[in-house]
Order: structure tokens, then sequence, then C-alpha cells
């Protein structure tokens, strides 16, 4: 299973045919960091990725948001958008989850199968 530490990287996106989309990426991996996650923001710039995590709520926030579950592989297993003051339902195979505003998600391309990598300044994890 990828283990990284909480700061910034590159999500990598890659689509059907060999091409492929990097995002700006938040890492949140310490409880501290997990818990906060998006609350209290008006808004991100490219995503934030939650490790481990199997479900999130979006108790406290400001604006809308797309959710990407992720296995142990980095595939996306279930794509949502959520309004604010909702419950996600945990998802048994997650290990992941991806946050990023509302209509993030389609436009990168993710979707149901969808492959993605992390690349941090440390190298793979």
């Amino acid at each position: 299973m990828a283990r990284w530490r909480d700061g910034r990287g590159t999500l990598v996106v890659h689509r059907g045919g060999g091409g492929a989309t990097a995002v700006p990426l938040e890492i949140a991996t310490s409880y501290r960091a997990r818990t906060k996650g998006l609350l209290g923001r008006d808004g991100l710039e490219g995503a934030i990725l939650l490790s481990p995590a199997s479900g999130i709520h979006t108790f406290r926030m400001r604006m809308p948001i797309d959710v990407a579950y992720l296995d142990r592989r980095l595939n996306v297993i279930a794509v949502r958008t959520m309004q604010p003051g909702r419950l996600g339902r945990p998802r048994l195979r997650s290990r992941h989850v991806l946050e990023a505003q509302a209509g993030a998600m389609a436009e990168w391309g993710v979707g149901v199968g969808t492959r993605v990598t992390v690349e941090t300044a440390d190298g793979p994890p």
C-alpha cells in the first residue's frame, strides 16, 4: 500500500490512449490533516488526497465537492459530487479519497476505472 507524508505533490490522471493530466495535489496523511481536509475553505486549486480513508463527510464545508474513492492500486472505484452537510457512504475497497471542487473530476477525466498516480518530491512511496 502506498504511504505518503503530509505535503504537496502532483496527481497524474492517466487517460485512455496514453494521455495524462497533471493536477496540483495536497497530501493529507496525518490524523490532523485528514480531519481538517477542506473544512473552512472557499476553494481549492487542484485536489487533496486523504490517505488512508474509505469515507468522508462535508459537514462545515462551504462548497460542493467531487469525491473519488481509490483502491490500493490507485484505481478509481467510485466518483460522487457532494453538497455541503452530507455524509458520504464508506467504500469497503477504498484506501484513499481524492477531493476537489465540484466539476473538476469530470474536467480531468476522472471516472470509475481511471488510474491515477501520485508524484512527490520524495519520489514514489
